[in-house]
């Protein structure tokens, strides 16, 4: 008994010293492969030890037969299943590398025939694939935010050479003492410097959102109130233009409170009345309204007399520097109380104040809706 035992013990480790130098000089051969050897080494190791231990033991040759015959049927079955497994993880692996080289593009891979990878791979294809649906996500904007920078320098330079040349133009005209009407010259120049100003104020915002800065304190910011004033402050400007300014609130004495700035809050809503009153056509109406969801968050609307926004249009409005003119002309350039910028400066803030911004067309005009959380 010691004598086969220690036969086998040999055959074994004899065996298992070669299955180790093959699986050493192919360790860097593909992993199908080295599966293939690390799974047959095994299978040699017993094959032999039942070998010298049916001829140690002096069985029948029938009988060897038999061992033999079910050893080596166990052993192609050991060897299709390892080849399977192989195909399985290196068509895994093959699909995860396929993955990693186009991470960040929209490519799209294709489905493994029948699913056949383990789950361990099949959930890092899962993470990887979200990972470049994100990157590739993320590269659009990318492009989208350069694109949008591109057009502000180029609308902002368009703005701005306008007035600087009128100012330039009337300065010339003081100096040869060729303008008779030197107080309304003076008043043009002040009328243009302040349009410019607006201009710069607009951007400095607009970078200061964009920046991310630290979150300010807050506080309890009643909607209802905020509504009322900023009606207020437009009606001159409603009047001149020929529109009529409405504002509407629920009954009852809810505040409508909203936790928030209430400086950066009367800007984006600002932006949004005097938008409104702009592209209103004489004898229009712009309602402003404020009212609470069944949520508990607070809506606030401006409706406006524009005659709608294109359809193709409506995602790029609270783009940087867009303008629903069709033409840039130093006229529209120069009517024109903003740099494209007002819209997008209401939804950084509005963002700011974790709510929602989305504008809709309606009967005869459109509607910008701000969704605010309310005051916990």
């Amino acid at each position: 008994m010691a004598t086969i035992l220690a036969l086998t013990t040999l055959w074994t480790l004899v065996v298992a010293a070669v299955g180790a130098v093959v699986l050493w000089r192919f360790r860097r051969r593909s992993l199908r492969i080295t599966m293939i050897v690390a799974a047959l080494a095994p299978m040699a190791a017993a094959l032999a030890a039942v070998l010298q231990s049916v001829r140690a033991m002096f069985i029948s040759q029938h009988d060897s037969w038999v061992v033999l015959w079910t050893l080596a049927f166990a052993a192609l079955l050991g060897l299709a299943m390892s080849v399977l497994l192989g195909h399985w993880i290196s068509t895994g692996s093959r699909d995860v590398g396929r993955r990693l080289r186009h991470l960040g593009t929209s490519y799209e891979a294709p489905e493994i025939a029948g699913g056949a990878v383990p789950a361990e791979l099949r959930e890092l294809t899962n993470e990887l694939e979200m990972t470049r649906k994100k990157l590739a996500a993320s590269h659009e904007r990318e492009l989208a935010l350069e694109t949008s920078r591109r057009e502000l320098v180029a609308f902002m330079s368009h703005d701005l050479r306008t007035p600087l040349a009128g100012l330039r133009a009337v300065s010339e005209g003081l100096e040869d003492g060729v303008i008779d009407d030197v107080p309304g010259a003076l008043r043009q120049m002040r009328s243009t410097v302040d349009r410019m100003t607006g201009l710069v104020d607009d951007l400095f915002e607009l970078s200061r959102l964009s920046a991310a800065p630290p979150p300010r304190r807050r506080a309890a910011v009643s909607l209802r109130e905020l509504a009322e004033d900023v009606a207020g402050e437009n009606n001159e400007h409603a009047r001149a233009e020929g529109v009529r300014l409405a504002v509407s609130t629920p009954d009852g004495d809810d505040r409508l409170a909203v936790q928030g700035d209430p400086d950066e809050l009367t800007r984006a809503v600002t932006n949004l009345v005097g938008n409104a009153i702009r592209h209103t056509a004489a004898g229009g109406t712009v309602t402003l309204a404020v009212d609470r969801e069944a949520d508990g968050r607070v809506k606030l609307a401006v409706t406006d007399g524009c005659g709608g926004i294109p359809a193709d249009d409506l995602e790029r409005v609270f783009d940087v520097g867009w303008r629903g003119d069709e033409q840039r002309t130093p006229e529209t350039a120069a009517s024109s109380s903003g740099g494209g910028l007002g819209l997008a400066i209401a939804r950084g803030v509005v963002e700011s104040h974790d709510g929602k911004i989305a504008v809709s067309n309606v009967d005869g005009g459109c509607a910008f809706e701000i969704d605010l959380p309310p005051v916990h």
